[in-house]
Order: C-alpha cells, then sequence, then structure tokens
C-alpha cells in the first residue's frame, strides 16, 4: 500500500477482521445457503447477521428489507427498472446531473430507446440541487426520483429527507444511491423516507462484488435477475456468502468509525494546502461527507499532478474511479461551473478510517512543489502571473 493511500472513494483496504471473518466461508462453512442439508443449513446464520449489520448501518425496520447485491451498480440498476416496471401509468424518472454513471448513463440509455423521458436537474456553483426544477419536474407522470446521498467526487449532501417528501407528494418512488454515505455519515432511510437505496462494501473496507438493495416493505418489486428463489425471490442467483459475511462485519465496522477524528483531518488537509498554494479553491461547500476533499489548482494539469504525486507514495485521484482514462473534465465540476482554470487541475482527496497524521503531513509537504514544478510547463500559468503581476 502507498505511503499515503488518499483515494477511498475509488476503494478501501478490506479490514482485516473482515478478512478473518470471510474466510471461513470458503473452506470450512462452505455449503450453499439454498441446500436444507446441514451444510447449507450452517450458513444461514451468518447470512442473518449480516443483513441485520447492513439494516442497523441504514436504520431499516426489517432485516428482509436488505438484499444482497453484486454491488451499487448492480443495486441502482435494480432499484430504477423496478420502478419503471412497477409503477402503471408512469414512465419518467427525475435525477441530477451528479449522480454516479451507474445512475447516469442507465437513464441515458432509457431515453434513447424510448423506455423512459428523464428530467435531470442541475446544480448550483456549491453543487447545491436546484429545487424548483425538481418540483416542477415532479408529477404524475415520475415513476422514480434517483438522487444520491453523498457526492462521490466532492462529497456534497443532499437534503434526501426533504426530495424525498416531494417525491412523495406527486406518487413516485424515491431511490438514493448511498454508496459514499453509507458508513460515513448518519443515515436512516425510515427517517429519511426513501423508498430504495443502494451501498456498496467496497467502499466501506468490505470486499469487493458485494453490495446491497434497501427495499422498504410493501414497494412493489420487479426482480432484476430471474431465476431461483433466492432472497425472498426478489435476486437470484446463489449466495455470495462469504461477500455478504464480510459485508456485515464491515458494516458493524462503520459503524464504530470516529467520525469527527477523520473530519478533523479533512479540514486540516483542506487548510493546508490553500495556505500553501496560490490559486486554488475547495469545490463543493456546506454539507459534505466528513472523508471527501475536491480541491483544483488553477492551470496545473491534474494527470501530471497526480503522476508526480504517485512517484511520491500518494495515491489520490481527479474524480470517479469509474470515469478514469478519460480526457473529459468532470461531469460533475462541468454541471457545477468550475472555471476552465480550475478544471482541468481538480483533484479528489478521500480519506477513511486508516488515514493518519501522517500521511496528510506528507500531502501537505509533497503537493505545494508539484503544482509549481507543474504550472511552470503551463502557458496559460504564465499568462495569469503577467495579469497580476
Amino acid at each position: 500500500m502507498a505511503p499515503a493511500y488518499l483515494d477511498n472513494n475509488a476503494t478501501t483496504r478490506v479490514d482485516p477482521q473482515v478478512v478473518a471473518a470471510l474466510l471461513p466461508l470458503f473452506t470450512e462453512s462452505f455449503g450453499n445457503a439454498s441446500s436444507t442439508h446441514d451444510y447449507g443449513a450452517a450458513v444461514a446464520p451468518a447470512l442473518k447477521a449480516a443483513r441485520q449489520a447492513v439494516q442497523a448501518l441504514i436504520g431499516a425496520e426489517f432485516d428482509h428489507e436488505v438484499i444482497f447485491t453484486s454491488g451499487g451498480t448492480e443495486s441502482d440498476a435494480t432499484a430504477i427498472l423496478s420502478a419503471l416496471e412497477t409503477q402503471a401509468g408512469r414512465n419518467e424518472i427525475v435525477t441530477s446531473a451528479v449522480e454516479h454513471p451507474a445512475v447516469l448513463n442507465l437513464c441515458q440509455h432509457l431515453e434513447r430507446t424510448g423506455r423512459a423521458k428523464v428530467h435531470v436537474i442541475a446544480v448550483d456553483e456549491a453543487g447545491d440541487l436546484d429545487l424548483d426544477a425538481y418540483q416542477a419536474a415532479l408529477s404524475d407522470k415520475t415513476a422514480v426520483v434517483s438522487i444520491m446521498w453523498a457526492n462521490n467526487e466532492t462529497g456534497k449532501i443532499f437534503p434526501i429527507a426533504e426530495l424525498a417528501a416531494l417525491a412523495r407528494g406527486c406518487g413516485a418512488l424515491f431511490h438514493s444511491d448511498a454508496v459514499q454515505a453509507a458508513g460515513k455519515i448518519a443515515l436512516n432511510v425510515r427517517d429519511a423516507g426513501v423508498d430504495m437505496l443502494s451501498l456498496s462494501g467496497h467502499k466501506i473496507h468490505g470486499p469487493k462484488g458485494i453490495g446491497a438493495l434497501y427495499l422498504k416493505k410493501g414497494v412493489k418489486f420487479s426482480p432484476l435477475f430471474r431465476g431461483g428463489k433466492q432472497e425472498r425471490g426478489r435476486r437470484a442467483g446463489t449466495e455470495n456468502a462469504p461477500g455478504v459475511v464480510g459485508l456485515g462485519v464491515a458494516a458493524k465496522l462503520a459503524l464504530e468509525a470516529d467520525r469527527a477524528r477523520i473530519a478533523a483531518l479533512r479540514d486540516r488537509l483542506q487548510a493546508g494546502l490553500l495556505a500553501a498554494i496560490p490559486d486554488a479553491r475547495v469545490n463543493g461547500s456546506g454539507a459534505r461527507a466528513p472523508n471527501t476533499l475536491n480541491i483544483a489548482f488553477a492551470c496545473a494539469d491534474s494527470e501530471a499532478v497526480l503522476h508526480k504525486l504517485d512517484q511520491a507514495g500518494i495515491a489520490a485521484s481527479s474524480g470517479s474511479a469509474c470515469a478514469s482514462g478519460t480526457m473529459e473534465p468532470s461531469h460533475v465540476l462541468r454541471a457545477m461551473k468550475v472555471p476552465p482554470l480550475y478544471l482541468q487541475g481538480a483533484l479528489r482527496f478521500s480519506l477513511s478510517r486508516e488515514t493518519s497524521d501522517a500521511e496528510i503531513d506528507l500531502v501537505l509537504e509533497k503537493l505545494p512543489a508539484i503544482v509549481a514544478s507543474v504550472r511552470e510547463k503551463s502557458p496559460l500559468w504564465a499568462e495569469m502571473l503577467k495579469k497580476t503581476a
């Protein structure tokens, strides 16, 4: 692992306690949980305990409201497609311009193929949703609203309870992608009034390839996968018992995390970088997930900066890992109208409960010189200096 791993919104290290809990499911308690013999029956209690742990993490009323999936993308797709399938006479989706590609790309596909009309709600420069446009988009044709709980690039937290109440007012279902919120801020699906919610194990120190979909009791549902009767007939396929158990332990540990300490580290990093590097700006203001900092440096190409950071033993990113490899600026930052000089110079630092003071110190030590060296090769930076001279 890098001396400073600050890309936890992309993925987290699997906690050793999670590894210890899931390993026996490969070699000792290896039975198929749907089998009726003793080998299968031995697995069932572990799956139930994991379901209850996820229930506690999100504040669900019943453990059977938790459906295990392969991850956040499957959970998002299941929620949106199920809503379109079950909401008779409704074929419209309301979402935001800053959603994860798992939601936005699906919605674009559904609109392109004529299966749904999609309303994409803009955000302002702070990352706040245009509430007037949101309310105007809601109607008796709305099948589902899908708004993320916390943005994966900026950490911006959305007013989910308020948005869900407005959706209920027009009879629509409300889904929230909480992949970057679960385990980082307090969640209570009952108080928030959401009908469906997605989360992913590998964002909270659990294994990859496992996630969950919260489905409120009584909400009509159409499975994405059809076949066997696993997950009460709502998600066919042999249960990923090791993944489920690992997610359960990760969910339990996430509830015990010291979020105040993580927020203090993030704030120290933010303050230190703003003080040490001129022409820097934080993208996203107001309520943010305590572990996420999106900061941009004028005329400092983020790919060049990230390369030098990697050489210095520091892992960060320029945005969503699902969009890495593209040359396009972040759709989130474009939606927030980040000025062009800053748009290509945005970095995302995402912390976890494992982040140390030493890691923050290393970034504060190395990054100012790295940004300065990258700017030296930028004609735009030279022009900026001339104008301010």
